[in-house]
């Protein structure tokens, strides 16, 4: 007899290798253009830093001989820190549309025949926890539902499912039982 982490291995290697199928094109479009942005910003960068190299700060002698020497001395380092700022400001973009495809590519729907596919292969515990996982009823399962599943295959969410349900049916058992009569002050027997 199999236990349930013996029979969980299979199911989450099984949605792992379906979940990188699905969203490998998401994954290759942002390491796609994060590496376009990188080339396109490099020789970029280093214009900036050249460019703050040859200014000729002389024109500002009204600043004084103390003000200019100490303008000539640091410009490099401050068109340093804008390369740097907007390097920042670049991260964040291509940080924030990373997380922009990878939401939209949770939201898609699997196929009816990647599902016909994988869900023979599935045991009766992991096709539970998907059944658990997939909460809108009246979309298609999604990449999200299949990652959220794959997760909790791993937390044990099947066990605690059934414990759930264990739960659930002690609790209607009392509280539909009939309750046993006491000797209460106002019943008959009591006042004979």
């Amino acid at each position: 007899m199999k236990t349930a982490s013996a029979t969980q291995r299979p199911d989450r290697a099984l949605l792992r290798n379906t979940l990188m199928r699905l969203t490998m094109p998401q994954k290759l479009l942002s390491i796609v253009v994060t590496l376009v942005v990188a080339l396109i910003w490099w020789p970029l960068l280093q214009r900036l830093v050249r460019f703050g190299d040859s200014i000729d700060y002389s024109g500002l002698h009204a600043l004084g001989s103390d003000g200019l020497s100490f303008i000539q001395h640091y410009g490099t380092y401050v068109w340093w820190f804008v390369g740097l700022l907007c390097t920042l400001l670049i991260i964040y973009m291509l940080y924030n549309f990373v997380i922009f495809t990878y939401g939209l590519w949770q939201q898609r729907a699997v196929s009816e025949s990647t599902l016909n596919t994988l869900i023979p292969q599935l045991s009766p515990d992991a096709c539970e926890v998907i059944h658990w996982t997939w909460a809108e009823r009246r979309n298609p399962i999604t990449i999200g539902d299949l990652q959220r599943a794959s997760r909790e295959l791993g937390s044990g969410r099947f066990e605690k499912i059934r414990l759930a349900e264990r739960q659930a049916a002690l609790l209607n058992t009392h509280r539909n039982a009939e309750t046993v009569p006491t000797n209460d002050l106002q019943s008959p027997e009591f006042h004979v």
